[in-house]
Formats: C-alpha cells, sequence, structure tokens
C-alpha cells in the first residue's frame, strides 16, 4: 500500500466520520420545548420561529444560533 492509498482511505474515513456525526445530529430532538409547544433554542434561550420549524421541524437553534454553530464547526 502506497501513500495514495492510505490517504484515499484516510479521505474516505473522514468523510464517513462526518457524514455520521451530521446524522446523529438530524435526528437529535428539541431539548427545550414548552407544554403549547413552543421550542426554544437550546443556545441563545429565545423562541424559534415557526417558519424554521416548519422547514426544519427537530430544529433545536434559532436560526441565528444554528447559522453560528455552522460556522464554528467549519473552522
Amino acid at each position: 500500500m502506497d501513500d495514495l492509498d492510505r490517504a484515499k482511505d484516510l479521505e474516505i474515513f473522514q468523510r464517513d466520520n462526518a457524514l455520521n456525526a451530521q446524522k446523529l445530529k438530524a435526528k437529535e430532538p428539541p431539548q427545550d420545548i414548552d407544554e403549547d409547544g413552543t421550542v426554544w433554542c437550546i443556545d441563545c434561550g429565545d423562541e424559534v420561529s415557526r417558519q424554521r420549524l416548519a422547514a426544519k421541524p427537530n430544529a433545536a437553534r434559532c436560526i441565528d444560533c444554528q447559522q453560528l454553530s455552522e460556522l464554528r464547526d467549519k473552522c
């Protein structure tokens, strides 16, 4: 096995791990819900908008906190 084969195997391993981590995140239910169905952002505590929940029913963050989380994940 040469260096290119090892690099390819490492890239596949890292990609599969990243995809699996994203799949697990997508399955996480909202963590802070009132009895009336209001979902509160797990980061800032603000209400998660109905429009966001319509687009992503299992959203646990408001759109602003989600964008910040994704930016942090890229770094």
